[in-house]
């Protein structure tokens, strides 16, 4: 079988997407609904909390998005940087420190989400290692995919 750049964006972002809301929940110790509504709360605020499982699926509509297109941006950096595909492990944990980077300190901020308080040392270190995973699960399974 042959894969697209399309279909591994797709498949690595919906898998360390959907891995990354399991890590939220974690760093959280809250339930996968609080999480995705959360995270509508970058479009909607405050009001993204009250919105039940309709805002909750906004939610998870949203995170597999940007997952999709945060695994896109690699895949095709990894089709004209070979690297990225051969030395896989690396090129994930360099692009998981610039997804927590970007994430952090640009789109969060720029958004409408609502914060969770003051963020502790552990806290970052926490969602840092979280973003590590999600560039590595990308990356391996670009590279999986570029092999098969």
């Amino acid at each position: 079988m042959r894969w697209t750049d399309f279909g591994i964006a797709v498949v690595a972002g919906l898998a360390a997407g959907t891995i990354d809301i399991g890590s939220a929940c974690l760093i959280n110790h809250l339930p996968p609904v609080v999480i995705l509504h959360a995270i509508a709360s970058g479009l909607y605020g405050r009001n993204a909390f009250t919105g039940g499982l309709p805002m909750a699926a906004v939610g998870l509509i949203l995170q597999w998005a940007m997952s999709i297109l945060i695994a896109g941006i690699y895949v095709a950096a990894a089709t004209r940087l070979r690297w990225l595909t051969t030395r896989w492990l690396a090129g994930g944990l360099a692009y998981g420190v610039g997804i927590y980077v970007v994430m952090t300190f640009v789109v969060v901020p720029l958004s409408q989400a609502v914060s969770g308080g003051h963020h502790t040392g552990l806290w970052m270190l926490e969602n840092l290692l979280a973003m590590l995973l999600f560039g590595l699960i990308v990356s391996a399974l670009n590279a999986y995919a570029r092999r098969a």
